[in-house]
């Protein structure tokens, strides 16, 4: 499928929201899907796999994680400096602010004329932002990559985000996909996190746990990247995504 391609300064609170808006170059409408990068923003790495996701039909917006600071515009490289440049980015980005943020980019994908539904994904630390995408009731629904953080709270600037805490606000689908080697969320935690979503109710809900997969599998740089794991992932999440 062809593809059209574009850079869009989202309204947001305070300053614009630098995204990159990935569609299928046809007239549509189409389902839109709010896919949230890792700590380093709009690499080309996470820029692929967001054409990958659109080519199967789907408009997706890839905004900025820090569009109001010192790293607004800044693509950060996959080494030392640039994990943690990312890093003190998102510990000096308030949930506040990072929900805010949510609330805009949904809200611009929802006054498009191209779109008809509402999806939401992430990678890392995004996967955690897409959790907390699907309390928006407008978001059908959501599939959430190795989400760090989300098990103990951890995002940004506050400790405990209270994520978890939230499940029961979920009303749409919910995909979680793991990696079995993931020392950021290993089996302990990946125990927490489904024994709390159950808890709270979500019987509309899947865990997709890779055997083998690292932290990162699906960044196609670096050693980490398992290309099989990628494609079978991806590929159930776009079934996941389009109702199979």
């Amino acid at each position: 499928m062809k593809l059209r391609e574009e850079e869009v300064m989202v309204p947001g609170p305070g300053s614009a929201i630098r995204s990159i808006v990935i569609g299928p170059a046809g007239a549509g409408p189409w389902p839109g899907a709010l896919l949230y990068t890792d700590i380093f923003q709009l690499t080309e790495s996470t820029l692929r796999t967001a054409r990958r996701l659109a080519s199967h039909g789907f408009v997706v917006c890839v905004p900025e994680i820090y569009p109001h600071g010192e790293l607004a515009g800044v693509v950060l490289e996959f080494d030392d400096a640039g994990k943690q440049r990312g890093m003190a980015g998102a510990a000096a980005t308030t949930i506040e602010q990072f929900d805010a943020d949510r609330v805009a980019v949904l809200d611009y994908l929802e006054q498009r004329d191209d779109i008809t539904a509402l999806f939401a994904t992430g990678f890392c630390i995004g996967g955690h932002l897409a959790f907390r995408a699907a309390f928006d009731p407008r978001v059908q629904a959501t599939v959430c990559f190795y989400p760090t953080g989300l098990h103990n709270g951890a995002l940004g600037a506050d400790a405990d985000a209270g994520s978890l805490a939230r499940a029961a606000d979920i009303h749409g689908r919910l995909l979680v996909v793991f990696g079995s080697q993931d020392p950021h969320v290993p089996a302990d935690a990946r125990l927490r996190i489904l024994t709390a979503l159950y808890a709270a109710g979500l019987d509309d809900l899947e865990l997709h746990l890779y055997q083998g997969g690292e932290h990162a599998f699906m960044r196609d740089i670096g050693a980490r990247h398992d290309p099989v794991l990628t494609d079978l992932a991806l590929t159930e999440a776009v079934s996941f995504l389009t109702g199979r």
